[in-house]
């Protein structure tokens, strides 16, 4: 999903490339959207789901919660889908995340901020169409309650949700915890990534774009002191790769 203006179509752009770079077959890849300005054409468009929420949340990530919705709000989608956020790299294989416990309609990311807390991080998450419209209903019935309740709609989704499953924990890294290097030596060394990571998720910041230069925003002084990173070449190294392994398909598929 994507809307506003904190990420443009490039980001679209580059994860289907990371997408179709880690996939095998055939792959239907969705983004929606309130702005399909510049938007690859292998991009399938559709709107960003209607929510009934308050306008001071609209354009918050509770919005997200609008894809448990059923089919008819869905624009017709059913079966199981993988949700990426658009702020993630995708460095391994991702067909293994429809192998894995495919029984289990939503399958989600463990949130290392909160490790054994039983909530998951929405970054990365498959689901089932259909499987719990009772989280968007309950919401739009009555959303303040909610939203006050819990900080964050990925701890409202995990608490609420009568079936959760994990994803294995070296599958899916947070940058912040799992890549960058203890303090101090953030300061000389180049974050990692971690073996066996799929995918690394980058909540907050600093946006990959932003690793990827060296730039961690941060206005508070005392905070700059830790908040440090390092070049991390890899991610356009990722980016690059992606995007030639998608050129090499076309090629391909023309000859």
């Amino acid at each position: 999903m994507k809307w506003g203006s904190l990420y443009g179509a490039e980001y679209v752009n580059r994860l289907y490339a990371m997408v179709r770079a880690n996939s095998f077959g055939e792959i239907r890849f969705v983004c929606m959207t309130d702005n399909v300005d510049g938007i690859r054409d292998e991009v399938e468009l559709m709107p960003c789901p209607d929510i009934a929420l308050p306008s001071s949340h609209i354009n918050r990530p509770w919005r997200k919660v609008s894809l448990f919705g059923d089919s008819s709000r869905l624009f017709g989608l059913a079966g199981d889908w993988l949700f990426l956020d658009l702020d993630l790299v995708v460095t391994g294989n991702l067909d293994d995340f429809f192998e894995y416990q495919p029984e289990e309609p939503f399958v989600v990311m463990v949130n290392w901020t909160q490790p054994g807390s039983g909530i998951g991080n929405t970054s990365c998450y498959r689901f089932r169409v259909g499987s719990a419209t009772e989280l968007l209903a309950n919401l739009e019935h009555d959303p303040m309650p909610l939203i006050k309740k819990y900080t964050n709609s990925q701890t409202y989704i995990s608490k609420n949700i009568r079936r959760k499953a994990f994803w294995p924990d070296d599958w899916c890294a947070l940058f912040k915890v799992h890549c960058l290097p203890p303090w101090p030596r953030r300061f000389w060394m180049e974050p990692t990534i971690p073996q066996g990571a799929h995918i690394v998720a980058f909540p907050g910041n600093p946006n990959p774009h932003e690793a990827l230069a060296g730039v961690w925003p941060e206005n508070q002084k005392l905070k700059k002191i830790y908040k440090h990173v390092r070049p991390t070449r890899w991610i356009g190294r990722v980016w690059s790769d992606s995007e030639a392994h998608v050129v090499r398909m076309a090629r391909e598929a023309k000859i």
